[in-house]
């Protein structure tokens, strides 16, 4: 527990404090500026998908296949990717905005700032786990300590001093990436080039079909969902903001579980019981920030109040199926549990898709019932047949 604990407080900073960020900008600026959570949260599992396979998928692949250069090697593929991509978002930021049905002149310049934020946090991730693997979970407790006070302090301290949002952009990123670049000159070491990719990609398989099927369902869902107008996209962008730093921690539980059986030292109902212990102290979390920051903002309580009890059901699924999924595509099958997955993914991308304002948040539920069930079979079978 000790151990989950502190990988979680690793992803509840590098989470929670950015989050924390977009509520106050939201207070001082302007509260419309929180729909920006809404309009770059598709966009956020593209560098997840690369984290699963550049990052997460070199780690086990370092720890699997004994390639101790799988991981610098995988980290330079997949930053020169993430820096082409988040290129060539800056330069169609105003089209992606329209098809978002959301104001150019409003959200653009915080926009160009959270996808180079992106970036810088891809970067970190790579520090972070890393360090993990290495089991420097204090130094890594720092580092991510640091680059989210520094963020943090820049970002609302200079929107104190001037409301010019170029002003407070440029300042904040030329520090935060002043950081990020010394943290990884200390992190880097040397050696010889040597992936392999195909490795890195199915080691972190299901992870990773499940994040491309995200981003495609919140890129069509949340455009649905702005349809219908301010009211329910304020909604939705209140309930991520006061979850999405706990969907981070609680994806401590796959870290931990996919250490621990890369190391052949899992232990299923430990692991289990840990999980519950954490999410009881997240759902606590989350209503406190609910009945905290709920009066700054213009919000309809009954639609903020579906989105709430749709999300807290979904934590509380969450542990019944993922690190058993972990478990089987490590140790069992990876074909199998990637078609699921993949099952999975089409049926909340076809919920996703339906002209409804709670459509991302319905076939987020449904398709976490579907696999939960569907893992849960899979598992029961292969623990019989061995």
């Amino acid at each position: 527990m000790k151990r989950l604990l502190k990988i979680s407080f690793d992803n509840a900073l590098l989470s929670f404090i950015p989050i924390l960020s977009w509520l106050l900008i939201g207070i001082i600026i302007d509260k419309s500026l929180i729909n920006i959570f809404t309009l770059i949260y598709p966009i956020q599992f593209i560098w997840l998908i690369l984290k699963n396979i550049f990052i997460t998928g070199a780690n086990i692949s370092k720890e699997k296949d004994k390639n101790d250069n799988a991981v610098m090697s995988a980290f330079i593929i997949g930053s020169i990717i993430s820096l082409l991509i988040c290129l060539i978002l800056i330069f169609n930021i105003d089209k992606y905005i329209l098809f978002m049905n959301m104001s150019v002149s409003k959200y653009k310049i915080f926009a160009i700032y959270y996808i180079i934020q992106l970036f810088m946090q891809f970067i970190l991730s790579f520090i972070l786990e890393k360090l993990y693997y290495e089991k420097k979970n204090t130094l890594a407790n720092k580092y991510t300590l640091a680059f989210n006070i520094i963020n943090f302090v820049a970002l609302i301290g200079t929107s104190l001093i001037t409301k010019n949002q170029i002003i407070i952009t440029i300042i904040t990123l030329v520090v935060l990436g002043l950081y990020t670049l010394i943290v990884l000159i200390k992190s880097v070491n040397k050696f010889k080039f040597k992936l392999n990719l195909l490795n890195c990609i199915k080691y972190n398989s299901v992870d990773l079909i499940g994040n491309i099927v995200m981003f495609i369902s919140y890129l069509i869902g949340l455009k649905i969902v702005t349809n219908y107008g301010e009211t329910y996209a304020a909604a939705i962008s209140f309930i991520s903001l006061i979850t999405d730093t706990q969907w981070d921690v609680i994806m401590a539980v796959v870290t931990v579980a996919q250490i621990d059986i890369s190391k052949r030292c899992f232990n299923y109902k430990e692991h289990l019981i840990n999980a519950y212990k954490l999410l009881l102290i997240l759902i606590i979390s989350i209503l406190i920030l609910f009945i905290t920051l709920y009066r700054f903002y213009d919000l309809n309580l009954k639609i903020v109040s579906i989105y709430l009890a749709m999300e807290i059901i979904d934590f509380i699924i969450h542990p019944l199926y993922k690190m058993k999924c972990v478990y089987l595509t490590l140790e069992y099958n990876p074909k199998k549990t990637s078609t699921n997955k993949f099952i999975t993914g089409i049926s909340r991308m076809l919920f996703s898709f339906i002209h409804n304002p709670f459509c991302t948040t319905l076939g987020q539920l449904i398709s976490s019932t579907y696999e939960c069930i569907s893992i849960n079979i899979m598992y029961r079978n292969y623990k019989k047949g061995n």
